[in-house]
């Protein structure tokens, strides 16, 4: 795995003309390459911009474990690209002897972050598109699951734009909208969960000033939202996260919307840790707090938030900013890196399906069959 500064081939190569995203990205996330997978490394942003470029996928396995890709989109399309790229580099002439290592590919691929729900959607969907190919040859083989896993990031672009434009109507016309962690370009494979929803209600002339507030410990609001919108143009204001209820007091925040790592038969959300803590406060100022995400996030298999596994992470992400201690040395630490948001916080689900309202049982599972719920577009 090597690092570098400098732009490479472009993804979705051997995609068809009409397959290929329709708009130049601002920011490429991650990209298949001639040489391997190549990942814009969002541990070192906003002061240093660096990629990171992978050619195993055990070295894609370790970007997604240490969150230099990170948000639920993108660590599916990586875990995609992880496993095509572990396929392609296989030196086996047998297809049983491929699928053996290709089930050891998803294993490990499958162990780098419990939480994102899109990780194990990404995994069954190759894994079906293997079981589809076991008559084809090795080569036919690897060649359709690379094309495969270069689908889904053209997918996620798509899906990610058709969201926006489902809920640009659910903000206001102008004024302020807090968002919390980053659910944008970089943490989709480009546009963005709910900045994309900002971004859309921008593109319609809407007058939007975004609060992002800094959500500790891993700054991915302070560090990664702002710093996307910043080259949008989009005015935005970094909040510490003990400030969003004063700010919603002073009557400055019009809307919440955030993205969502896994959501819940019932409608429950499991999102960056504060999610809930914004979610009460938007609840006692009588403020909408909406969730934007992809189809894929919503997990029909999960009852409800109990039953999410939540990761637990370094404690150093705590104790320490930038390699320097803030903390004195034997304090105990807690580290979830998500909490579950109780459906009936929750405004409004949007998808690139359609928008989901409560009963969420009922609208996420219309919206996961296909059927629009009635009263949104």
């Amino acid at each position: 795995m090597n690092s570098n500064s400098t732009s490479q081939a472009s993804p979705n190569q051997s995609l068809a003309n009409d397959q290929r995203p329709t708009t130049d990205l601002m920011i490429q996330t991650l990209e298949w390459t001639d040489r391997g997978v190549r990942f814009i490394d969002q541990t070192k942003l906003p002061t240093e911009e660096t990629y990171v470029n992978c050619t195993t996928y055990q070295e894609v396995a370790d970007v997604i474990r240490n969150m230099v890709v990170r948000g639920a989109p993108a660590i599916g399309v990586a875990a995609a690209m992880g496993i095509a790229l572990g396929v392609k580099n296989s030196k086996t002439e047998s297809v049983g002897q491929l699928k053996n290592e290709f089930d050891e590919i998803c294993d490990l691929i499958g162990k780098t972050r419990p939480t994102a729900v899109n990780l194990f959607w990404a995994i069954r969907r190759m894994q079906q598109k293997f079981e589809s190919l076991r008559v084809r040859s090795v080569a036919q083989i690897k060649q359709a699951l690379v094309e495969e896993a270069q689908r889904m990031h053209v997918e996620d672009i798509a899906i990610n734009q058709e969201m926006g434009r489902n809920g640009a109507a659910l903000m206001p016309a102008s004024g302020g909208v807090l968002t919390h962690c980053n659910a944008g370009a970089l943490a989709t494979a480009g546009y963005g969960t709910a900045l994309g929803v900002i971004r859309a209600a921008v593109e319609q002339g809407k007058k939007i000033h975004v609060y992002a507030d800094e959500t500790r410990p891993f700054l991915q609001g302070s560090r990664l939202t702002a710093w996307e919108l910043v080259k949008d143009g989009i005015p935005t204001t970094i909040i510490s996260d003990n400030m969003s209820g004063a700010i919603m007091r002073q009557g400055k925040i019009g809307a919440v919307i955030v993205g969502a790592d896994r959501i819940a038969a019932n409608g429950d959300v499991a999102n960056k840790i504060g999610t809930y803590t914004v979610a009460v406060l938007a609840k006692e100022h009588g403020i909408p707090f909406y969730v934007a995400a992809p189809i894929s996030t919503v997990d029909l298999e999960t009852p409800d938030g109990s039953k999410i596994p939540i990761e637990q992470r370094n404690p150093t992400e705590v104790t320490h900013i930038a390699g320097r201690a803030i903390t004195p040395v034997g304090v105990q630490v807690e580290n979830p890196a998500f909490d579950v948001t109780p459906a009936k916080l929750v405004t409004a689900i949007v998808t690139e399906r359609g928008i989901a309202r409560a009963p969420y049982e009922q609208s996420l599972a219309a919206l996961v069959r296909g059927v629009e719920p009635l009263g949104d577009h």
